[in-house]
């Protein structure tokens, strides 16, 4: 029998809490002993998960394989009835998936949880409540999943069984925008955190306003959303529709309190004609439970207010699962110009059914006119679909001619497919795309690899995002190769260079630059007053961006004095514009993962960016990318990534410097 140590994150004491992850190490471990007995395992089967948490930065993660068993030895005899409760997580769907617990006093071992449909995957979606008879001495838990998934498991409580009290009642705001188009946009969030699992409470009615909202004419719709213990914005069923009376939303349903904290979020709806410069705000003002007792939350409403957006893509538009990769630029005329991967099978990279989109904005991205497809390079499965994507978008501002580029993927011919030589057959392509009446009609794709690969090279591609016409007319694009070594783990592919892609002549010929520094990937430009180019790019290493200087159109490269340390980097897309005397940079505040999307500023050519112009747009967890373009003299818009969707927000100037 293999026995592996179970980690879990309890709060409180004996019986009514325990330990939690937070203070220990990430990664495998032989034993562990905490306040409710002896766990044991054998090496290598289990680990702390830094990566996979319901709250805070640990979780546990039972390694996949078959019937591994885990053994708790109790450090005293239960003797009072007691509830053992967790959130669980499937790591993937793929079976084969069992999950058996297990007790024993002083006889035989009782099965007491059998269930393995129930545990869903992702997320932390599944609370799982058991009572343990008292005598109980042991528990034991078994699961068999695929070899390198597992199985996570966070927030474990044993607790004596007891009535059921609200012990706190709170109102939460992270940052999210609230977007036109879209159904459910969470506003605020209300946290019922209980104590005791005897019967539950149940809530019948919540009491909201929408103080601070800065046009309530706006508001189409007010729902509330039931997710239970998840705390993800704007998930869950839903709880009830709120109607309008006397000046406040009344939202009646049910909803069963599971014991420790139940989110809900107050969602909103908005009419097509809210205003992009609107603010969206709200209070609840109180909680009706099922006997009739009404609670006030001890705080209403923190003191944030969302911006009103635009999503531009939502997954299912035009027959599509997915949207991806944005990018943005304002032609001479004022007109936004975004382009993105229009992903109609999966959400995932090329190769696959992917073509290049284009939305259109003449009013500040008020308002969209319907998808373009700008690059389509065919469907025949036999070559994955030949599917072109990753797209950056390009305004010549001497001549107002609109370039777009991508890269397309004849068969797979992607980064981890793409190899040395020039055709289709053997290599990714470098495609462009141009418009010269403002983004109404396109010209047909323009494949210039010859002109720009080098033979040697697995790959060539574009940054993505968005291009600059420099002072002199030079139209440049970031680009990224990967050169002809091969990886030490004997893969394919190159070492990957960020580099830039430009043209003197407006875009009838093209010249590649040199490669700014190994494991660099998507980059964005900028011209600096000297009229020099300054890269700032994806870093593989993570933690900061790398960011140089080139005074010869990327023969040469200098590191520039903020390189790997001046802007966080979760190794992730970003986007830096100029604006003015200003640079404006949009990316993930993080060093990991993609969340908390934040526009910076700076006043001194990129040396610093203070954080007192440092602006949240949207806390979420995302996929992370985003670009930036200028709104006439006074505005400045993103068009970023939500999950599989493409959202557009815009913001005073005189807000971002502050």
């Amino acid at each position: 029998m293999k026995r592996l140590t179970l980690l879990v994150l309890l709060a409180g004491t004996w019986l009514s809490g325990g330990e939690d992850f937070e203070s220990f190490k990430v990664g495998g471990f032989d034993s562990l002993k905490s306040k409710l007995g002896t766990w044991s395992t054998a090496p290598g089967q289990a680990e702390i998960n830094g990566d996979h948490t319901k709250g805070g930065k640990r979780s546990l993660r039972l390694m996949g394989g078959e019937k591994q068993e885990v053994v708790l030895e109790l450090r005293e005899k239960i003797k009072d009835k007691v509830i053992l409760s967790f959130w669980a997580e499937r790591w993937t769907s793929r079976g084969p998936f069992s999950f058996r617990i297990e007790g024993q006093g002083a006889g035989e071992w009782e099965e007491i949880y059998n269930d393995d449909k129930r545990i869903k995957v992702g997320g932390f979606l599944t609370l799982v409540e058991i009572p343990l008879p008292p005598g109980l001495e042991r528990v034991r838990f078994s699961a068999t999943s695929p070899v390198k998934t597992g199985l996570m498991i966070d927030d474990l409580v044993i607790e004596k069984v007891q009535p059921m009290v609200v012990e706190k009642i709170t109102a939460i705001q992270p940052v999210i925008p609230v977007l036109i188009r879209k159904k459910d946009n969470p506003v605020l969030g209300l946290v019922v955190t209980t104590k005791g699992r005897g019967e539950a409470l149940k809530i019948e009615a919540l009491k909201i306003d929408l103080k601070g909202t800065s046009d309530p004419d706006a508001v189409k719709a007010v729902r509330v959303l039931n997710s239970g213990g998840n705390m993800k914005a704007g998930t869950g069923e839903l709880f009830g529709e709120a109607k309008f009376t006397g000046g406040e939303w009344i939202c009646e349903g049910e909803a069963t309190l599971l014991g420790g904290e139940n989110f809900f979020w107050v969602s909103v709806e908005l009419n097509d004609s809210a205003s992009l410069d609107g603010k969206v705000d709200g209070r609840v003002l109180g909680v009706k439970f099922a006997e009739g007792k009404v609670i006030t939350p001890e705080v209403t409403s923190p003191p944030v207010s969302q911006r009103i957006g635009y999503a531009v893509r939502q997954h299912g538009d035009d027959g599509s699962k997915a949207f991806r990769i944005p990018g943005l630029a304002t032609t001479n005329k004022g007109t936004l110009i975004g382009v993105y991967d229009v992903r109609y099978r999966t959400g995932g990279d090329l190769p696959g059914d992917i073509d290049v989109g284009m939305s259109r904005s003449t009013d500040g991205g008020q308002t969209w006119d319907k998808m373009k497809v700008v690059m389509d390079m065919g469907n025949d499965p036999k070559w994955r679909y030949d599917g072109v994507g990753d797209p950056a978008v390009l305004v010549d501002k001497t001549n107002g001619r609109i370039w777009v580029i991508g890269t397309w993927s004849h068969g797979n011919r992607s980064w981890h497919g793409s190899g040395q030589g020039m055709t289709p057959e053997e290599t990714g392509q470098l495609m462009l795309a141009y418009s010269d009446d403002d983004g109404l009609n396109w010209s047909k794709p323009i494949n210039i690899t010859e002109q720009v690969k080098k033979p040697e090279w697995h790959f060539l591609l574009q940054g993505p995002g968005a291009g600059i016409t420099m002072k002199d007319g030079t139209i440049v694009f970031a680009a990224q190769y990967q050169d002809g070594n091969k990886r030490a783990n004997g893969r394919k592919i190159g070492t990957p260079y960020s580099t830039i892609l430009y043209s003197k002549d407006h875009g009838e010929t093209w010249v590649v630059g040199s490669g700014i520094k190994s494991n660099t990937t998507e980059a964005q430009v900028v011209e600096l007053k000297d009229g020099s180019l300054m890269l700032n790019c994806r870093d593989n290493r993570g933690g900061a961006r790398t960011v140089g200087v080139t005074k010869d159109l990327g023969k040469t490269w200098d590191l520039h004095p903020t390189d790997r340390k001046g802007l966080n980097e979760p190794v992730c897309m970003a986007s830096l514009l100029r604006v003015g005397e200003r640079f404006v940079f949009s990316n993930p505040n993080t060093r990991r993962g993609r969340y908390n999307m934040t526009l910076k500023m700076s006043d001194d050519e990129g040396m610093t960016w203070p954080e007192e112009m440092h602006t949240l747009y949207d806390a979420r967890n995302g996929s992370g990318y985003s670009c930036l373009a200028p709104i006439g003299d006074d505005y400045v818009g993103v068009l970023y990534e939500g999950p599989a969707e493409i959202y557009f927000l815009r913001f005073p100037l005189s807000e971002l410097v502050k």
